[in-house]
């Protein structure tokens, strides 16, 4: 009987406990973000005006009933600086009633609604009043920077897309060919272009420049481009070399048959090594173009198959450059687009859910592209102006793990709300609090 007892007293314990640790579990009616640190960039979106100007530049509802531009563009925003791939993560927003209850977002447009509202923008005049938002932005965001000239990067990239109406790219598949404009000394992206799939890289790039100068406020300039072979053209060399503004410049070459005869032209003497290969420069003219230009060209042995019979020729590489320094110094300055252009662009699109388009509607993505684009440069201006030059190098990514992913408890005391972060964050979190409000104040 007391063996029956004590098996049956066993046999109630487990039942009670049912777990693998001892830790007991209770629901809460506080409110908990996960998302803690997101408050701190919308604080900084905030101060800086942004909602207003959406609200300014966009076309308002169609009814009394719909929503500002502003409650469409805020959230998405924030989920794209938060890691949202698609517009349905939106809803992660909408359930966290901590970040909303600090960002006092007591609206909140639906997924869907924010869709539709994507594909009326485009036909509304949507597209333009996000560039100049985005003007006026960098006008506030450039103004105490002190820097005058700017070097210009410029390049196209490829987005995969399986919708009806997107075209076939050079590459293979279906999707578009959006072209943006970085700015070398901040990572700042002056102008977007979004272009469909067949549209060619080279197509319209010397207006594409003259659009990112026009960016630019007043007293600010473009003072150096750098771009791939899609912007060799003899309109963008003349428009570089204007008496008036003068922009350096170091351009891939496109090899046609004119180059190759001039790359081939230097003999042995002509070349000294550089890196693995051979460097020389030359100078040549293209049909249309008014001056001349210096040619510095690369020249690498081709790695061989093991039993080639015959030797291959070598692999010349090119740009066309104004600058004056030494070949080599030129080449160092141009190779820093990689990580100026090509990998913030690659941070665009992979940290920022661009890789993607939500929409069938060309219209409709061109204008989630540009608000990616808008939400992209927040994010900068926030990391550039609230945090230590030791989180500049930081990508967004990064950012998340180490800021916005900060739990947070959301409680209302004496009249007032407070946000409760963890022991070790309370400093940081005050002083990115502090220098946010020095740049709205400034």
């Amino acid at each position: 009987m007391i063996n029956q007892l004590t098996t049956l007293t066993n046999e109630v314990k487990t039942m009670i406990r049912q777990t693998v640790l001892p830790f007991k579990l209770e629901k809460t009616n506080d409110l908990i973000t996960p998302r803690a640190g997101l408050a701190l960039l919308g604080e900084f979106v905030i101060g800086l005006g942004l909602l207003k100007k959406l609200d300014r530049h966009l076309p308002k509802p169609g009814s009394g009933a719909g929503y500002d531009p502003s409650k469409h563009l805020f959230p998405l925003m924030l989920m794209q600086n938060g890691g949202g791939r698609s517009l349905e993560d939106l809803r992660q927003i909408r359930k966290d009633d901590g970040l909303r209850d600090l960002l006092k977002l007591e609206q909140m447009p639906s997924a869907d609604a924010t869709g539709d509202f994507l594909r009326r923008s485009f036909s509304n005049g949507g597209l333009e009043g996000l560039g100049e938002v985005n003007r006026r932005i960098l006008r506030r965001g450039l103004k105490h920077d002190g820097v005058k000239g700017y070097t210009l990067d410029i390049d196209a990239t490829a987005i995969k897309a399986a919708k009806r109406l997107a075209h076939w790219t050079y590459k293979g598949f279906k999707g578009y060919m959006p072209m943006a404009g970085h700015l070398a000394e901040n990572g700042l992206i002056v102008g977007d272009a979004f272009r469909q799939g067949n549209e060619a890289p080279a197509s319209g790039n010397l207006e594409f420049i003259r659009y990112c100068q026009r960016q630019l406020p007043k007293g600010k300039k473009i003072t150096a481009l750098r771009a791939d072979s899609a912007s060799y053209q003899a309109k963008i060399f003349n428009y570089c070399n204007g008496r008036k503004r003068r922009i350096e410049f170091a351009i891939g070459v496109s090899k046609d048959e004119a180059v190759v005869r001039q790359i081939q032209s230097p003999g042995n003497r002509d070349w000294r090594p550089y890196g693995n290969g051979f460097i020389a420069e030359t100078v040549h003219c293209m049909n249309k173009s008014e001056e001349a230009f210096r040619l510095i060209v690369v020249r690498r042995p081709v790695q061989g198959k093991l039993f080639d019979e015959e030797p291959l020729a070598a692999h010349y590489t090119a740009i066309a450059t104004n600058r004056t320094e030494d070949a080599e110094e030129v080449l160092h300055w141009y190779h820093q687009r990689g990580q100026c252009s090509e990998n913030r662009i690659k941070e665009l699109k992979l940290g920022f859910g661009l890789e993607r388009m939500p929409c069938g509607q060309f219209g409709a993505n061109a204008v989630f592209f540009r608000v990616g684009v808008l939400a992209y440069n927040v994010g900068r201006l926030f990391l550039l102006n609230t945090l230590d030059q030791a989180w500049h190098r930081h990508e967004v990514q990064t950012l998340r793990r180490r800021l916005y992913e900060t739990a947070g408890k959301v409680v209302y005391h004496a009249g007032a709300c407070w946000l409760k972060v963890r022991r070790d964050m309370e400093a940081l979190f005050s002083g990115i609090r502090h220098r946010s409000w020095l740049f709205a104040e400034g």
